[in-house]
């Protein structure tokens, strides 16, 4: 399908359409629908961006959709339905290429789009290397992880690798891992002693597709899949696992906000982008473009931080991250790149799932199931 891209709003413009937006209040309500992930990684945008947009723009109603998960799916069936009702859409990066792809999002000229740094950097040199994407904004950097319920081990016995995960010898239990490929196929590989910069080479070979299942194999008879990333820290709070991977947000919420008994193996961790994409003729483009310039500015994304413990995806955004809002804890030691976390990272290769990512999924649907 052709690619279809959104006119160009130049920042004058874009500072225009802000300074229009109360004055057109009155006569031009509006509804956006922004579709995201849920749980405590929603709450954080509502609080760093919803909320702060909504009172500078009174004619604006932001509705939650917590439909990210299936959202490449839902986008298919809306355009070809000829019936798009989402405005904006959290996507993960190799789902955002496919569907730019197909020509179902828009196309973004970044620096039009999106505002400078305050130093003037224009944004595509100010987001991280790699992050940006033809149809994508990126939001944060975060990672999957693997956690533990400390109660469920002595204490001097604490699983602390990957490795340990798979040794359901050394570290009995339950495990909780997502019921999708990606992330799961690179930990078995990990664990079965692929070095992490020849994982996806082993990956992109059947014999190396077929190792990472054989290696999941011997953990099988203790798995819980689990589907939405609300699932995995409740899994362990009940001590129905006691492991699970998850949102290394997810269980920083659960663990510092909530105290429960979690830690995190930070022991290959899989790096990876999260951010919009706009739907291809979706019901109020314009609304979400004078939106995105405010949510993805250096202030903004730094003020997500303040929530939840994912890094933003600016560069100028990274020396203004500070403390929780609520707790008043440092925030930089919870972050994935803090440099004492971030010693053996897996970064995840989108472009390898984009390439990949349907054949996989397929085989790994058919191999839950056996």
């Amino acid at each position: 399908m052709k690619q279809r891209s959104l006119k160009v709003i130049g920042a004058g413009s874009a500072l225009s359409l802000l300074a229009l937006g109360a004055a057109q209040a009155a006569e031009d309500p509006v509804r956006l629908t922004i579709v995201s992930w849920g749980g405590a990684y929603t709450a954080s945008q509502v609080r760093a961006y919803h909320e702060p947009w909504m009172e500078m723009n009174p004619h604006v109603t932001i509705i939650n959709d917590d439909g990210s998960a299936n959202a490449l799916a839902s986008l298919r069936a809306q355009s070809q339905a000829g019936n798009v009702t989402w405005d904006l859409v959290d996507m993960l990066p190799s789902d955002a290429q496919l569907a730019c792809d197909e020509g179902i999002i828009l196309q973004i000229d970044h620096d039009a789009m999106l505002a400078a740094a305050p130093d003037g950097t224009p944004a595509s040199e100010d987001f991280l290397p790699g992050s940006l994407g033809e149809c994508f904004i990126p939001q944060i950097v975060y990672s999957t992880i693997i956690s533990f319920n400390t109660e469920m081990f002595p204490e001097d016995a604490m699983p602390q690798s990957i490795a340990d995960f798979f040794d359901t010898e050394g570290f009995p239990g339950r495990r909780a891992i997502q019921d999708r490929p990606a992330a799961n196929l690179e930990w078995a590989l990990y664990a079965d002693g692929v070095a992490i910069e020849d994982i996806y080479d082993v990956l992109a070979t059947p014999e190396g597709v077929d190792r990472a299942f054989a290696k999941l194999d011997t953990i099988k008879d203790e798995l819980v899949f689990w589907t939405e990333g609300a699932q995995a820290p409740q899994l362990l709070a009940d001590q129905e696992v006691a492991f699970a991977t998850g949102y290394n947000g997810r269980i920083f919420d659960a663990s510092e906000v909530e105290g429960q008994p979690f830690e995190i193996i930070w022991d290959g961790q899989i790096v990876e982008w999260d951010g919009w994409v706009v739907p291809a003729d979706g019901p109020n483009v314009d609304a979400v473009m004078e939106y995105l310039y405010f949510a993805t500015d250096t202030q903004r994304l730094a003020d997500q931080a303040k929530f939840i413990s994912y890094g933003p995806a600016r560069a100028s955004s990274a020396p203004l991250v500070s403390t929780h809002a609520d707790l008043g804890i440092d925030m930089i030691p919870h972050m994935p790149t803090n440099p004492d976390n971030y010693f053996s990272p897996i970064v995840l290769d989108n472009d390898f799932w984009t390439d990949y990512g349907d054949e996989l999924r397929e085989r790994f649907a058919n191999w839950m199931l056996q």
